[in-house]
């Protein structure tokens, strides 16, 4: 299975990004999925997952209301919609994906991931 993510760029406070997640090689709907984050000098950190038909998403407090997770299991493709960014969001996000019909939350539980896309968000 391979990841490609992208649609990271430099954005300024408040503005909004959507990050997608093309997975190849394997059945995508078969595949959990989870966003993660790793800011400069800190460890990688859950952002969001979605179970693989969509029907449950968990997320981590700190994006709550701002961002949401969803898939369209025909194009393949996973997203990240992030609305009112805010600096502290500046960080490189990976997706990732796991044979999995439950909602992994931490990393070590996937075993697929992309290259990562950088965010960085101005004051």
């Amino acid at each position: 299975v391979q990841l490609q993510a992208s649609g990271g760029g430099l954005v300024q406070a408040g503005e909004s990004l959507r990050l997608s997640c093309v997975v190849s090689g394997r059945t995508f709907s078969s595949y959990a999925m989870g966003w993660f984050r790793q800011a400069p000098g800190k460890e990688r950190e859950f952002v969001a997952a979605i179970t693989w038909n969509g029907g449950s998403e968990y997320y981590v407090d700190s994006v709550k209301g701002r961002f949401t997770i969803s898939r369209d299991n025909v194009k393949n493709t996973g997203y990240l919609q992030m609305n009112s960014l805010k600096p502290e969001d500046t960080a490189v996000y990976y997706c990732a994906a796991v044979r999995d019909y439950g909602l992994p939350r931490k990393g070590s539980s996937y075993d697929y991931w992309g290259r990562g896309t950088l965010v960085t968000v101005s004051s």
